[in-house]
């Protein structure tokens, strides 16, 4: 691996889905199947809440706590499906598994439904049906840095991965899903235009105050905590059961596997950590990716 301008590419391995490099072709394929077929027969109902981000953006910590927050009076601490499950497991991807299960749609308990699919991509029953949209954002720079080492540790078998190749797609766009400032603004104008509908989040601050972000996040998918629960600690347990060193210490995120896209559990959790990004972008890197950014954003009224 090429490391000339990477600041610190230790032997961390972790995320790169299939939208910043060219080498996942048939995975790739694969969610381009999926995606189609979501468009087409997906039909959407009113109490769907959809969890959206673009990859390795916070998606399995916003999948932990709102699965926990949707199912706190159905489960005792020690008996949460999350204990034993992988947060992708107990919300399913709908561009991953609808199209291999299209009856889960009737199934689905709670309805909790997760997709990276741009915010002018999803079905259009997914717009028409009025159900609550959640999208969580992550500095672009941690967000690259996230996905770059995901891509590693899933393509383990491919050399080809190269740090400044990658930054350089990430920088003109090459993306799978969408260039990461198109999706962003998406959902974040959706937010704007539907705020009773979709819910815009940040990484950054949710790690800053979970708790308060927790609370806005029940209360927004129709499971607010009561008085009482507060009280009694029940923000706080989720929080705590939800966080990276509990979720990634468990046995079923260290050694199980998704069959169902062949990826080690393990892949969704490296650090977690806010400006990680400094270890391995140059100055030069950080302040191209931040223009762009600026560029981009220019006028929709968003800042980091």
């Amino acid at each position: 691996m090429n490391t000339s301008n990477c600041k610190n590419c230790e032997e961390e391995e972790e995320e790169v889905p299939p939208q910043t490099l060219r080498t996942a072709e048939p995975r790739s394929a694969t969610f381009i199947e999926g995606i189609k077929f979501a468009q087409e027969n997906f039909r959407a109902k009113p109490d769907d809440i959809f969890l959206c981000s673009f990859p390795k953006s916070g998606t399995t910590w916003l999948k932990a706590l709102s699965f926990a927050t949707a199912t706190r009076t159905r489960f005792h601490n020690s008996e949460n499906p999350l204990l034993t499950k992988s947060p992708h497991d107990c919300i399913p991807f709908l561009e991953v598994y609808f199209n291999k299960n299209p009856t889960m749609l009737e199934s689905l308990d709670p309805p909790l439904w997760s997709t990276h699919i741009p915010y002018s991509s999803l079905p259009k029953s997914i717009i028409d049906s009025g159900c609550k949209i959640v999208y969580i954002c992550r500095d672009p720079k941690d967000a690259f840095v996230s996905l770059w080492h995901f891509r590693k540790r899933i393509e383990s078998h491919n050399p080809g991965i190269i740090f400044e190749e990658a930054f350089e797609m990430f920088c003109k766009g090459s993306s799978f899903y969408a260039p990461y400032w198109e999706h962003f603004l998406g959902y974040w104008k959706a937010s704007l235009e539907f705020p009773d509908r979709v819910l815009f989040l940040k990484y950054e601050e949710m790690m800053e105050d979970t708790a308060l972000y927790l609370k806005r996040l029940a209360e927004f998918i129709g499971h607010p905590f009561s008085l009482q629960e507060e009280n009694e600690g029940v923000v706080q347990n989720i929080v705590d059961l939800c966080s990276f060193e509990n979720l990634s210490n468990l046995e079923v995120n260290k050694s199980g596997k998704r069959d169902c896209i062949v990826v080690n559990n393990n892949a969704f959790f490296r650090k977690g950590k806010v400006g990680d990004w400094k270890n391995y972008l140059t100055s030069e890197m950080a302040e191209r990716l931040d223009k762009i950014i600026e560029e981009k954003f220019a006028g929709s009224g968003f800042k980091f």
